[in-house]
């Protein structure tokens, strides 16, 4: 393991390349363009297999994301540790390929449990978006590694505003269509980093793969190791539980609460994508330099709280909108966590690290769309002491006030330079 002072540096030998964050960015790019092109296609076709029974569909899709969560809880720390012991390079490359065989694999699915082990395999090779950004850790200096999250991070939006929208078009046309276009995409990222991308972990700089360290609850341990680790992991925990109400629940509440149809809904999704795509884009990094990292991340979860609030409140959807701007300020507090907490471990354990982050992802995933969809089905009921649709988004902004507070007493006393919190 490297000495101490290797801690949030750098390796020397690898300095930030731009064709290496370039390739970083697409490979997240056509990893979330491909998930994107068969968001709207998959459910179709589970229904197809179940006599068009969409009730039973309901459950089925439900299980496949599930099935799903639980790939990305269990393998993001193993394909995370496995970076840290043969590189950040050989690891992408083959989850690139990987993902790609898988998407081939639901083209031609025959029945609903191919389609299921192509869901669980799309889990295991999707885990290595960890390791992409334990590649941008060993490449980028600490000091920007903020900036450089957010433009990444910006390929996520950018990929769930094209992909589904071009998936729909193909699937009208053939709906195992959009599976080959999308393993066509994996490919061609493949063929693309073998060409391109370099490898960021000189072999002086990696740590021996341990059992203890890879599987889930070992990878939590690194967490713990520090005070200024276990309070950020916290953070993290409850910002990505209070996200998934959006997945979970929005469209079903604009729809009962507003009337919205289809392409309303499709609008005003594309408005988000939009305005987190400018803002972790071109944003997080002036506002990084300004404010620096720490109040910087306490002030994009207070625009994220205060988010979720105006979309509770809002009686009609055209005031709901007005919450859209204030939510996309919220990435900030996602890159100033990246960052901030890669400082914390050194080169060696970068991917562990974002391993056992993504673990802790996974289980917010897991836990959130039954969270708030009890919480919405509750509150529009009969049984509920009174009607507030609005409730699950009260829940998502609670959450993300006590996030405030764990992030708010984590990093007091604590102060790196650049920072202006006291």
């Amino acid at each position: 393991m490297s000495d101490t002072s290797a801690i949030g540096t750098p390796p020397a030998a690898a300095p930030a390349r731009g064709a290496a964050v370039a390739f970083i960015f697409v490979t997240i790019l056509l990893d979330m363009l491909a998930l994107g092109l068969i968001m709207p296609i998959l459910p179709k076709l589970v229904e197809s297999f179940v006599d068009n029974d969409t009730a039973r569909a309901a459950r089925i899709f439900g299980a496949f994301g599930t099935a799903w969560a639980l790939m990305q809880f269990f393998f993001s720390p193993i394909l995370g540790s496995l970076s840290d012991r043969f590189g950040r390079r050989p690891v992408v490359l083959l989850s690139n390929f990987g993902l790609g065989l898988d998407y081939v694999l639901m083209a031609v699915a025959p029945s609903l449990i191919w389609l299921f082990v192509g869901r669980v395999i799309s889990g295991i090779t999707s885990a290595s978006v960890s390791t992409a950004f334990a590649y941008i850790a060993d490449i980028t200096p600490a000091e920007k590694r903020a900036a450089v999250f957010g433009k990444v991070g910006a390929a996520f939006g950018a990929g769930f505003i094209i992909g589904p929208a071009i998936g729909g078009l193909l699937g009208d046309a053939d709906p195992r269509l959009p599976f080959w276009v999308a393993a066509g995409l994996s490919f061609a990222n493949t063929i693309y980093g073998l060409l391109i991308l370099p490898e960021s972990l000189p072999r002086d700089r990696r740590a021996p793969f341990r059992w203890k360290s890879a599987n889930p609850i070992g990878a939590l341990n690194l967490l713990r190791s520090k005070r200024i680790l276990a309070g950020l992991s916290l953070v993290n925990f409850f910002t990505q539980l209070a996200h998934a109400v959006l997945p979970s629940t929005f469209v079903l509440y604009a729809t009962y609460r507003y009337g919205w149809d289809s392409k309303t809904v499709g609008v005003t999704l594309a408005m988000v994508g939009i305005c987190a795509m400018l803002v972790q884009g071109a944003g997080i990094g002036p506002i990084i330099r300004f404010f620096g990292e720490r109040l910087a991340l306490v002030l994009g979860l207070v625009c994220g709280a205060a988010g979720f609030l105006i979309f509770a409140v809002a009686p009609t959807g055209p005031l709901s909108w007005l919450g859209i701007p204030v939510m996309s300020l919220w990435g900030v507090s996602g890159a100033a966590i990246q960052s901030l907490m890669t400082k914390e471990v050194a080169a060696d354990q970068q991917g562990q690290l974002q391993g056992a982050s993504s673990s802790v992802q996974s289980v917010s995933q897991l836990l959130g769309p039954f969270l708030f969809t009890l919480t919405f089905a509750y509150f529009i009921g009969a049984q509920a002491p009174m009607q507030l649709p609005g409730a699950p988004f009260f829940l998502a902004s609670a959450l993300v006030v006590l996030a405030v507070v764990i992030a708010a007493g984590t990093l007091s006393g604590t102060k790196s330079r650049g920072d202006k919190m006291p």
